[in-house]
C-alpha cells in the first residue's frame, strides 16, 4: 500500500503530464511539418509546409494538397494523441483549482472529455463536421471556466480565457463566412498558442494550489502526531 507522501508525489507528478503532452505535441508537429510534402488550400503546387498558408489539420490527411503521400502524418497524429492524452489531465485535476465544488465544475470537465474525445477523430477524416461537434463542447468548457476562474478571483487567468474565447469564435466567424479567410491559417495558428499559453497558466496554478495544499496538510498531520 502507498504512503501519504508517494500518493501526493503520484499526484503532483499527474499534473506534470498536462505539459509534457503539450512539449511533445509541439515536437511532434514540427516534425510532421519538416515531412509534409507540400500544398496549400491557397496553392497546391509549393513544396512543404507553410506557415502562412497550411492548416495544422493538413498534416493529419492521407494525402498532401500536391497530391503526394503526407509522410508526417503519423507524427501529426501522434502529436495529437499526446496533447489530448495531457490535456485530459488538466480537465480531470482542474476542479481542485476552485475553492467550492459545483455543477458548472462537473460541465466544464465533461464538456472539455467530449471536446477532445472529438478531436481525435479528425484523424480519419470528417474534418468540417468533428470541427463543429469539438467547438461547441470546447467552447462550453472554456466558457464554464472562465466563470470558476472569475468566481475564485484568477484574474489573469480569467483575462486571458476570454482573450483566448474571442479568438476562438473569431476562427469560427472566419471558418463559417469565408470573410478573411485567407487569414485563418495564421490566424488558427494565433488562437494555438494563445490557448496553450493558457493551459501552461491554469496547469502551473493548479499545481501551486495543490502542493500548498499538501504541504498544510502535512503541518497540520505533524502538529497532531506532536
Amino acid at each position: 500500500m502507498k504512503t501519504k507522501p508517494v500518493l501526493d508525489s503520484y499526484e503532483l507528478f499527474l499534473l506534470s503530464l498536462p505539459l509534457i503532452g503539450i512539449g511533445s505535441f509541439i515536437l511532434f508537429y514540427f516534425i510532421a511539418a519538416k515531412h509534409y510534402p507540400g500544398g496549400s488550400w491557397i496553392v497546391t503546387d509549393t513544396n512543404g509546409f507553410s506557415f502562412w498558408h497550411n492548416y495544422l489539420c493538413d498534416l493529419l490527411d492521407i494525402n498532401a494538397i500536391n497530391g503526394e503521400p503526407n509522410k508526417g502524418r503519423t507524427y501529426a497524429i501522434t502529436a495529437l494523441c499526446l496533447l489530448c492524452a495531457g490535456i485530459f489531465f488538466l480537465w480531470s485535476f482542474l476542479p481542485k483549482l476552485f475553492k467550492t465544488k459545483n455543477n458548472i465544475q462537473k460541465i466544464m470537465s465533461t464538456s472539455g472529455y467530449l471536446s477532445l474525445l472529438s478531436i481525435l477523430f479528425l484523424a480519419i477524416g470528417n474534418h468540417d463536421v468533428i470541427v463543429r461537434i469539438a467547438g461547441v463542447f470546447g467552447g462550453v468548457a472554456f466558457i464554464a471556466c472562465c466563470v470558476e476562474l472569475y468566481k475564485t478571483n484568477y484574474k489573469k487567468l480569467f483575462l486571458l480565457g476570454v482573450v483566448c474565447i474571442i479568438t476562438f469564435l473569431s476562427n469560427y466567424y472566419i471558418y463559417e463566412t469565408g470573410i478573411y479567410i485567407k487569414a485563418l491559417p495564421v490566424v488558427q495558428k494565433f488562437t494555438f498558442a494563445l490557448f496553450i499559453s493558457w493551459f501552461i497558466g491554469l496547469d502551473m496554478a493548479l499545481y501551486r494550489v495543490v502542493r500548498q495544499s499538501y504541504y498544510i496538510e502535512n503541518q497540520n498531520q505533524n502538529q497532531v502526531s506532536r
